[in-house]
């Protein structure tokens, strides 16, 4: 299958690790040129490192606006273009609602929702100047059934859906394509307490149809395919990769 990726370049947000890593590597393998944010410089220099040509590096504080919004033009100034925005940095603090202190609420929302909509803000100027453009934002089976204990991280992901449905409806007519990704359980740091436990982890398999987590590889791919010119007849879709978790009874 021929994606026609060869040139394109990419802002890949919470791209040091875990599932924005394999974002940023499986679009650099089909010849994009990525921006990689993150909050982390060393891990962000460790993956620059396999490709210098092709990737570029930017220190993110995601809760700051105006540093989310000028990823846009330094993905321009670095590369001459801007192509496609995968929005995947979030944070999922873990615990009970009526415990949550006002300020982690509004951090969760600053990080998971404000940060995406601003850099998608940025990047449409392009995107709407060209006539072409790929949004693709990594929201979570949570914000289609809402998980106990992860109440702010479940509304925020709701919120991310439905944010790509109505922007994909409004930019469509320019040729702006914008979907959403819906990750169940996938083996990364995220995961690292379930991993390390196996009574933890058998139960938590108990809820996946498919016996088992997602793998990295399995994530970029279908990253890469939303990047394409593949897709163009896709927008306000959200795809759910979860080995069935969200459809079992």
């Amino acid at each position: 299958m021929q994606l026609d990726l060869e040139g394109r370049v990419a802002i890949v947000t919470g791209a040091s690790r875990g599932l924005g890593e394999a974002a940023a590597t499986a679009l650099v393998a089909e010849g994009v040129r990525v921006l990689a944010a993150a909050r982390s410089t060393a891990a962000l220099e460790k993956l620059q490192s396999a490709d210098p040509e092709r990737i570029a590096i930017a220190t993110v504080d995601m809760r700051d606006a105006d540093q989310v919004a000028a990823l846009a033009d330094a993905a321009v100034e670095r590369f001459g273009r801007l192509d496609v925005v995968v929005n995947n940095a979030g944070i999922a603090p873990a615990g009970r609602f009526v415990d949550q202190p006002q300020e982690e609420w509004d951090e969760v929302f600053a990080v998971n929702v404000r940060a995406p909509a601003v850099l998608a803000r940025a990047a449409g100027r392009h995107f709407i100047a060209q006539r072409s453009g790929k949004v693709i934002n990594v929201a979570s089976t949570s914000g289609i059934n809402g998980k106990p204990t992860l109440v702010s991280y479940s509304a925020s992901k709701g919120a991310v859906l439905q944010f790509t449905k109505a922007l994909g409806a409004e930019w469509a007519r320019f040729g702006i394509q914008v979907t959403a990704i819906a990750p169940g359980a996938f083996e990364t740091d995220a995961q690292a307490a379930v991993l390390e436990s196996p009574q933890i982890l058998e139960r938590r398999l108990r809820k996946i149809p498919a016996g088992r987590m997602g793998t990295v590889a399995e994530f970029g791919p279908l990253v890469c395919y939303l990047a394409s010119p593949l897709s163009d007849f896709m927008t306000g879709t959200v795809v759910v990769i979860d080995g069935g978790e969200v459809t079992k009874l």
